[in-house]
């Protein structure tokens, strides 16, 4: 798909800063972009690659305009505009509706004439699936689910019994939904299961990236609210909620009845203790270890950044110490102002 400029900036906002009759055929990086391509700048940092692109077209803010030495697109956020161009320029591949005849449906559940089903999917009991979704190969749906319309599975998604994906989900090969969650009650060391009995519930416009798990509620559900973007590999356990708009990278695993607010940002491999609560707008960095609840919006970390190994192993020493060094310090800070007395 290919598209005029000054009908890309007519649809989107901003101002030309050129020739607005360029046809746009694709998008690239400043670095390998060439003619008919468009490409971006966000960060201002590498102004030094505008002037060298073989980009027809450049996305800018007006402070980089004066670097861009062919056509520039002002804009005030140069990355959203850059995802919306490519929404439309790269849409979702189409599909034939129908269903394939080696899919396994039960005769009571309901399919939408315009969706698809794939090869050896399996679609249980009264499972409903609204208009214009797509099942992807090796999909299991199991009985009493609920898949908005215009929603996508790729292949071998798992959704366990009840759970309900709202309108234009998007879930990525291999995530599992509505599992069991890890509820068990130690009797004198034996571990007794819990039977979970909750569902999943997912709003509209979510993304679930790929292997990521949602275990189901053990009473109440888990709830993942409109426009949640999840990565990869994400565990999310039992009776969790996550608000609107909330956006969490690869790895990160949250424990069980957690609650994290609207719009927050987590970021990779962070670690989140079950029975806390997050407020909206939080925003966490990498690999930290979240254990109790945050009550104001910010900024937060933990974790320790790399070093050289051998620095690493002094500070490692040098932490085990800082009881007995603390423990001295008082004592000394005791004598000197007891010596101060005198």
């Amino acid at each position: 798909m290919s598209m005029l400029l000054k009908d890309l900036v007519e649809r989107f906002g901003g101002v030309i800063d050129g020739d607005d009759a360029i046809q746009v055929t694709a998008i690239a990086p400043l670095t390998t972009a060439s003619e008919g391509e468009l490409s971006f700048l966000t960060n201002s940092r590498y102004r030094k690659d505008l002037a060298k692109t073989g980009a027809s077209v450049v996305i800018v803010r007006a402070v980089d305009r004066e670097s861009c030495t062919g056509t520039a697109w002002i804009v005030d956020d140069p990355y959203s505009t850059y995802a919306r161009v490519a929404q439309l320029l790269y849409p979702p591949p189409t599909f034939t509706p129908g269903i394939h005849p080696q899919a396994i449906i039960d005769a009571s559940a309901s399919i939408a004439a315009d969706s698809w089903v794939g090869p050896y999917c399996v679609i249980g009991a009264d499972v409903r699936i609204d208009a214009g979704v797509y099942i992807g190969p090796a999909c299991i749906i199991e009985a009493g689910c609920h898949i908005g319309a215009r929603s996508r599975l790729d292949s071998r998604v798992v959704l366990g019994p009840e759970t309900r994906i709202g309108q234009r989900g998007l879930i990525h090969p291999g995530a599992v939904l509505g599992s069991d969650g890890f509820g068990f009650a130690n009797d004198h060391g034996v571990w007794v299961k819990i039977p979970q009995i909750g569902r999943v519930i997912i709003g509209d416009d979510v993304e679930i990236g790929c292997n990521t798990t949602i275990d189901r509620g053990a009473l109440g559900d888990t709830e993942i609210g409109d426009g949640v973007k999840l990565d990869n590999q994400i565990q999310v356990g039992h009776n969790v909620r996550i608000g609107a708009h909330t956006a969490i990278a690869a790895c990160t695993g949250i424990a069980g009845s957690a609650v994290i607010g609207q719009r927050c940002a987590i970021g990779g491999y962070v670690g989140i203790n079950g029975h806390l609560t997050i407020v909206d707008d939080v925003q966490i960095t990498g690999r930290s270890f979240i254990t109790g609840s945050i009550d104001k919006p910010g900024v937060y970390s933990s974790g320790y950044p790399h070093e050289p190994n051998r620095q690493w192993r002094r500070n490692a020493v040098r932490l085990h110490q800082l009881d007995a060094m603390a423990r001295r310090l008082a004592k000394l800070e005791k004598k000197i102002g007891s010596d101060d007395g005198q």
